[in-house]
């Protein structure tokens, strides 16, 4: 699966709001996959600051397309736990997420993500997460 592959299934399957949130990604391997949100009006809250609520989303959907990464193709995957850790705000241009795989079996994997503002290059959260593979 390339990234515009990814793309593609991202701008086809995914939620209007998932979709608002602007994201492009940028890579996608068996490894993982790294995405990047534009810091757009829509998306900071009072101070602005990304939201939680932003930054949570991006990371889940990076973490979804990580697990698709690792699987060569797309595939439903059900969140079953995702856990977010804010670090700092999050402000900027660009929010960066990488995401990885840190564990694949047959019916979960288990992923871990990170978001970095840039220009700054400093990581404003972390996540971590598991997927069910319906079968």
């Amino acid at each position: 699966m390339t990234p515009a592959d990814a793309q593609t299934v991202l701008n086809r399957a995914f939620a209007p709001w998932v979709r608002a949130l602007d994201l492009t990604i940028t890579d996608i391997s068996p490894r993982g996959a790294t995405l990047t949100m534009p810091i757009t009006p829509d998306l900071v809250r009072i101070g602005g600051i990304v939201s939680g609520q932003a930054l949570a989303a991006m990371a889940d959907t990076a973490m979804v397309f990580a697990a698709m990464g690792h699987l060569g193709a797309p595939a439903p995957v059900a969140t079953t736990n995702l856990d977010t850790v804010f670090l700092r705000p999050g402000t900027g241009d660009l929010i960066r997420c990488d995401a990885e795989i840190l564990r694949a079996g047959k019916a979960l994997i288990f992923a871990r993500a990170t978001l970095t503002a840039l220009p700054s290059d400093k990581p404003v959260a972390t996540a971590t997460a598991t997927f069910f593979l319906p079968s």
